[in-house]
């Protein structure tokens, strides 16, 4: 049995508190080793307060921290994508030039994202 096949049989409340144990382990990697995560956790830590300031609704709360949030969830994404890319081809290809400037590319459209939905919600309408 593999290492990884080992954890696949575990159900209910086992997988459930490994999973957490698994994320956690996550974020602590990409706050370790990935300082543009570190720098949106530190965006995150002053917008969403902003946010809960500034929001006039619940769903306007919603977009606002839904949009921040987004940022890091993409950034761990793109991190990830990286980290197998290194390990799975470490010299210059163009294939792995490719999958890292498209995990860049997600992480600008999500920054891009969260600038037009605090635009318009906080932007007053005429």
């Amino acid at each position: 049995m593999s290492d990884a096949s080992q954890f696949k049989g575990k159900k209910g409340f086992v997988r459930l508190w490994n999973a957490l144990g698994y994320s956690r382990d996550g974020l602590g990697a990409a706050w370790k080793n990935e300082a543009a995560f570190r720098e949106e956790v530190l965006l995150a830590i002053v917008a969403v307060p902003l946010a809960l300031f500034l929001a006039k609704t619940g769903v306007d709360r919603a977009l606002l921290i839904g949009s921040i949030i987004l940022i890091l969830i993409v950034e761990i994404l793109n991190s990830a994508v990286e980290a197998v890319v290194d390990k799975a081809s470490p010299e210059k290809h163009e294939l792995a030039k490719r999958a890292k400037d498209m995990g860049s590319a997600a992480v600008l459209l999500s920054l891009f994202n969260a600038a037009a939905v605090w635009a318009c919600v906080l932007w007053p309408s005429s």
